[in-house]
């Protein structure tokens, strides 16, 4: 429980700041200059993290909100595959889908961080 406690005390945060700063709303026309070589590095940042999360917490516990680190870990890698694999497509893709289905996607994702980050620094029960 200690690892899973100093992974969501890192990850929860970190993504509340991306999701938080690349929020439509907030920078409305960040995606719109995407290209391949970007998309690319981003897709290797990503699953160099989602790799290191997976390698170091990969708890199946149900019901329970290490799963929440887990399965965080495994999509951070499979979009980074999907990125680096696919980044001339994904401009493409990306411009197809509308902002409002962008700000739902991201709204679900920063209450999943948020949640993560609550765990990550919560005090344990005595």
């Amino acid at each position: 429980m200690a690892n899973s406690r100093q992974i969501a005390g890192l990850l929860g945060p970190t993504l509340a700041a991306a999701l938080t700063a690349e929020f439509p709303l907030v920078q409305p026309h960040l995606h719109d200059a995407q290209i391949p070589p970007v998309v690319y590095l981003s897709g290797v940042l990503l699953f160099v993290a989602g790799l290191a999360i997976v390698r170091a917490h990969n708890l199946w516990v149900r019901a329970r909100w290490p799963v929440l680190i887990t399965t965080t870990g495994w999509s951070l890698l499979i979009l980074g595959l999907i990125r680096m694999f696919a980044a001339g497509q994904y401009r493409q893709t990306s411009a197809e889908v509308s902002s409002t289905t962008f700000i739902v996607i991201e709204g679900i994702l920063l209450v999943i961080a948020l949640v993560i980050t609550y765990y990550g620094y919560r005090r344990e029960p005595q």
